[in-house]
C-alpha cells in the first residue's frame, strides 16, 4: 500500500480480515504500529532483546509458551483470532507475566476488539475496551500510542491503600450519619465488627443482617459484614425476614 497509511485503511484492511490467530497477528500489530508512527520491533530492536515478536515465557503454573508481542517496561499483548474470548487470552498472558518482567499494561486483541489492562503493582487495575471503528477517535488513537510509547500516561491515580482508606472513610461517615439521625452509639460502633443498625425506611438504606429486600441479601444468606457494604434500597426495605 503506498502514501500514508490511514485510520479508515487500517479499519477497512482488518474489518474485512478473515485471517487466523498466527497468520493475522504479526501484519496487525506492523500496520498498527505504521498507523501510529510507531518503530516495528525489528527497527527498534533488530536483537530482540527488549521488543519482538513471540517472547519466549514459561507459565506460572509450568510449562512453556510465549507472547505474541513483548515490550520491556510497556507491555505485554496477546493475539486471539476473531471472535474468541479475549478473557481466556488475559488469563493465558497473565500465566507469562512474571517471565515478561511484569510489564505495566497486558494488551488483548482478536484484530477487530481491543482491552488493555493496567498492571502496575499496588495499583487498582484500570481496563480500557474497544473495537476498530472506535480508532476513528483521537483519543483512542492516544490511548493505543501511549501503549507503544508512553505507558506512564496509563498509571491509575489511586493504589490499593488508598481505595482501602477512602472505603474506610466513607464507612465512618456513614456511622456519623446514623449516629447524627439518633441510632444508639453503641449499635452503630458494633457496626464495624460487621453488625449494622436496623433497615431505616426513612434513609432508604438496608444495614439489617437479615433483611426481606432480595438486593441487601449476601449470598447464601449470610449475615452482612464488611465485605457487603450497606447501599441504597429503592423501594426501602420491608421488615426484617
Amino acid at each position: 500500500m503506498s502514501g500514508a497509511f490511514t485510520v479508515n485503511d487500517f479499519i477497512r484492511k482488518w474489518r474485512a480480515a478473515d485471517l487466523k490467530e498466527r497468520s493475522g497477528a504479526q501484519e496487525h500489530f506492523l500496520d498498527l504500529c505504521r498507523l501510529l508512527g510507531e518503530p516495528s520491533p525489528a527497527d527498534a530492536d533488530p536483537a530482540g532483546d527488549f521488543y519482538c515478536f513471540e517472547r519466549g515465557a514459561t507459565k506460572a503454573s509450568d510449562g512453556e509458551g510465549w507472547a505474541d508481542v513483548w515490550k520491556r517496561e510497556h507491555f505485554g499483548w496477546e493475539y486471539k483470532g476473531k471472535g474468541k474470548n479475549l478473557e481466556t487470552a488475559f488469563g493465558q498472558l497473565q500465566q507469562y507475566a512474571l517471565a515478561l518482567e511484569n510489564p505495566p499494561l497486558l494488551v488483548v486483541c482478536d484484530l477487530d476488539r481491543f482491552v488493555i489492562r493496567t498492571n502496575w503493582t499496588n495499583t487498582v487495575s484500570e481496563k480500557y475496551d474497544f473495537t476498530l471503528e472506535d480508532l476513528r477517535e483521537p483519543r483512542t488513537l492516544r490511548l493505543l500510542k501511549w501503549v507503544m510509547s508512553d505507558p506512564e500516561k496509563l498509571r491509575p491515580g489511586k493504589t490499593r491503600q488508598e481505595l482501602t482508606e477512602q472505603a474506610a472513610a466513607e464507612f465512618a461517615m456513614l456511622a456519623q450519619n446514623l449516629r447524627n439521625r439518633g441510632h444508639d452509639a453503641g449499635k452503630v460502633a458494633h457496626s464495624s465488627t460487621g453488625w449494622f443498625p436496623a433497615c431505616s425506611p426513612r434513609m432508604s438504606i438496608c444495614c439489617r443482617p437479615k433483611c426481606s429486600c432480595a438486593c441487601c441479601r449476601p449470598p447464601n444468606g449470610h449475615r452482612l459484614n464488611r465485605k457487603y457494604s450497606p447501599r441504597p434500597c429503592s423501594p426501602p426495605c420491608g421488615p426484617a425476614a
